[in-house]
């Protein structure tokens, strides 16, 4: 099936283990191979791509969960068509794409692609949920108000989106990288959290209940000794082990969508990064998309 047929300005190449050729399947994976705004190492453009090729290297089962793919199907509606050169156009178009599967109640879960994609698909996202939330797990704040002058970037992207939907809206964990301007800014204006990951998450989950979740990962949040695959490492992090404990804390609350961002195959010699990345995608269709049915 043309994947264009059903999310539009769509492309695929590829597919992520164990997708179904429903377009109506509850969960949809969609790439944005995003790489426009990216300030010390480039390659994310590469990452969605990369993840779906090493996604054959696992097993559908997750034996954190019991549940398989037989039991939450889910459509790879490839990746965004996206222009070079041009940020404005690409996020316009991961937009719209993104718009179209919320709009039939579908689950997205966006692979990246640099962080800047994700003001796109908050703004698609809501449309349909006025009141949603952003989660970000991240190593960087994100909060500069410009970088060297421009004002959509992946540096910037979490002030665009506080500017949008409301900094007590954005719940910001594991940062541990930033301006002193960024940090000052976060505690008072954002539900910032910064050094800790898991013991911030148990703190807030009571703040997160009944509420639409935006969940974003940044790659770096994870320590750069089990993910060196990224943009912009930060040494410091937290384990792949904290991480998928992270997602796995959230299946019993209303994650509408999510994006996993930042992974950069040409940094990424071993693939590590690449498989972490996949693994967190498995354990996420399977946890928020098992309610979905």
């Amino acid at each position: 099936m043309d994947p264009a047929q059903v999310v539009p300005g769509t492309v695929r190449r590829q597919r992520f283990l164990g997708a179904v050729d429903d377009p109506g399947a509850p969960v949809v994976l969609l790439g944005a191979p995003l790489d426009t705004t990216v300030s010390f190492r480039p390659g994310t453009r590469f990452g969605p791509a990369r993840i779906r090729d090493v996604s054959d290297g696992l097993e559908d089962y997750s034996p954190y969960l019991d549940l398989d793919f037989s039991q939450v199907p889910f459509f790879d509606a490839g990746d965004v068509d996206l222009p070079f050169g041009d940020p404005e156009t690409a996020l316009a178009a991961i937009e719209r794409a993104v718009a179209s599967v919320v709009d039939r109640g579908q689950l997205p879960i966006i692979l990246g692609g640099e962080h800047l994609l994700t003001l796109a698909t908050v703004r698609a996202v809501r449309h349909r949920f006025p009141d949603l939330v952003v989660l970000q797990f991240d190593a960087h704040a994100d909060l500069r108000d410009d970088y060297v002058g421009v004002r959509h970037s992946h540096a910037t992207v979490m002030r665009r989106i506080g500017e949008l939907i409301g900094f007590d809206r954005v719940f910001q964990l594991g940062i541990r990288s930033g301006t002193r301007e960024e940090f000052a800014f976060g505690r008072v204006h954002s539900r910032f959290h910064p050094l800790q990951l898991l013991p911030a998450l148990e703190r807030i989950l009571p703040q997160l209940a009944g509420r639409p979740i935006y969940l974003t990962i940044d790659i770096d949040v994870v320590d750069p000794g089990f993910a060196p695959g990224t943009g912009t490492p930060e040494p410091g992090g937290v384990t792949p082990g904290e991480l998928l404990a992270a997602v796995h804390r959230l299946r019993e609350l209303q994650v509408v969508a999510m994006d996993v961002v930042e992974v950069c195959p040409p940094q990424d010699a071993s693939d590590i990064t690449a498989i972490l990345a996949a693994k967190v995608v498995r354990e996420a269709i399977l946890g928020f998309g098992s309610g979905r049915q």
